[in-house]
């Protein structure tokens, strides 16, 4: 399976998805930490993906999603955006009901 190909199962498979540097306990960046204290705050699940322990990706997933830094938030497929975008659309309020509605549509499929 080419890097290409395992990246796009991950946004397939994962309804909420973080690209982050480190892990949501462990967060190894400021940026990848703030992003992870916003989505955490709205009460959703989210699946992560280290980009240090996969630097393959970490390599590729720029190209793909044309967006050159990290974290990256991906939500039912769709780049939200990175760390400043999270961290705007959790003050507005408008992130909460984002990943409420994708997790709810989600558990509907299930």
């Amino acid at each position: 399976m080419s890097t290409v190909e395992k990246i796009q199962r991950q946004i397939a498979e994962n309804p909420i998805l973080l690209y982050m540097k480190g892990s949501p306990k462990l967060p190894s960046c400021g940026f990848s930490a703030q992003a992870v204290q916003a989505l955490s705050a709205c009460g959703e699940r989210f699946a992560y993906v280290d980009i240090l322990q996969n630097p393959d990706i970490r390599a590729e997933l720029p190209k793909i999603a044309n967006w050159p830094t990290f974290p990256q938030l991906w939500v039912d497929g769709e780049l939200v955006g990175g760390c400043d975008i999270i961290v705007e659309m959790f003050q507005r309020g408008e992130l909460q009901p984002l990943l409420k509605e994708t997790a709810e549509k989600y558990k509907e499929a299930e």
